[in-house]
């Protein structure tokens, strides 16, 4: 393959000579001008060959001034520009912490702070990639060797029926995790890829989160808690499928996370403006480092995995109140219980 020559140095031929062709242009356009005026002006004829400037000295002021630009180009654009392809290469090779600084002219200081940027956006996403492959495969692997390890042992023929019972409900448990799993992963999926909102009509929000309490009272009354409940009859524009996986997952963690006994409450509230839904429970709480990951894909408080759980519910929930135009903020203290708050646009009365 035939290589070229780098810009910047055919620069170092090209300028001296463009600057001597314009240099003996313009010379010979102004002294053609300056003699005709004076021509008639006075009405004398003049000799053009005073027009013909002193061709060594164009070449040396041309070869000077050539260099001169070639060394401002090269200082002011084209070193800049090296840095930033070599920096552009550094990321194609998964360097995502490389950083530049091409000096503190403001377009160049733009795009430093631009590439910056996107370096280490690059890099948190790349963060986020690896973390979301290793939980996933944790979530997925775990259950798998249960099944696997449980089903060997019931090919033992010694078992008592007590033990085969054992083994069969284990077994039934983490096929109904990994079903759990599965489908919430597919339903993230499909909400990621949401853009609009489809199939949205008026519905009774205060009867959705009684019949989303209802589905999660197993749970609930093993526990035996206390559910205080106080909801405001309101009317919601919205995919009614979709806003119901919200106050799920919601109340499932509340149940999930709070302390036999306990109080849970749930309220909901509104005005012309918004609707808030609140719930408030008394369990352990989320530490103030991992509160920022709680919406975070597998990312789950519990790193001894003795809660049930996979870590995508709650990133189910805020891409769905996301895509309904709302908001979700998530208050918590070690031990003080944790706060969920959403607040929805009020897109019908």
């Amino acid at each position: 393959m035939k290589k070229t020559r780098p810009f910047s140095g055919n620069l170092l031929v090209l300028l001296p000579i463009y600057t001597f062709i314009a240099l003996f242009l313009t010379h010979f356009a102004l002294s053609a001008a300056m003699l005709l005026t004076f021509s008639f002006a006075t009405g004398r004829p003049v000799s053009f060959r005073f027009m013909i400037p002193p061709v060594p000295l164009l070449i040396i002021i041309s070869l000077a001034a050539g260099f001169l630009l070639t060394f401002l180009l090269n200082r002011i654009i084209f070193r800049p520009m090296k840095t930033l392809v070599s920096a552009i290469n550094q990321l194609a090779k998964g360097n995502y912490n490389v950083k530049i600084h091409m000096g503190n002219i403001k377009e160049l200081a733009n795009i430093s702070e631009s590439f910056n940027r996107m370096s280490e956006e690059l890099a948190n996403t790349e963060i986020l990639r690896t973390d979301f492959i290793n939980n996933f495969s944790h979530e997925f692997k775990t259950p798998l060797v249960s099944l696997k390890g449980f089903a060997k042992l019931l090919k033992n023929e010694e078992l008592t029926n007590e033990e085969k019972n054992e083994y069969l409900n284990i077994i039934i448990q983490e096929s109904s995790r990994l079903a759990t799993l599965s489908s919430n992963i597919l339903n993230l999926s499909k909400v990621e890829k949401m853009c609009i909102v489809t199939e949205q009509k008026n519905f009774d929000l205060a009867e959705q989160i009684r019949r989303c309490i209802l589905v999660l009272e197993p749970k609930w009354s093993k526990k035996q808690l206390d559910l205080q409940i106080d909801l405001q009859e309101l009317s919601f524009k919205g995919n009614e499928d979709l806003l119901s996986q919200v106050w799920i997952n919601l109340i499932d963690n509340a149940i999930k996370f709070s302390d036999p006994g306990s109080s849970v409450f749930i309220s909901l509230s509104g005005n012309q403006k918004q609707i808030v839904f609140q719930l408030q429970d008394q369990g352990c709480g989320i530490s103030e480092d991992k509160l920022p990951h709680i919406f975070d894909k597998f990312y789950q408080c519990d790193t001894s995995h003795t809660t049930d759980g996979n870590g995508i519910g709650l990133a189910i929930v805020k891409r769905i109140v996301c895509l309904c135009g709302g908001k979700i903020h998530i208050e918590s203290k070690p031990d003080s219980g944790t706060k969920a708050t959403v607040i929805l646009p009020c897109q019908a009365s």
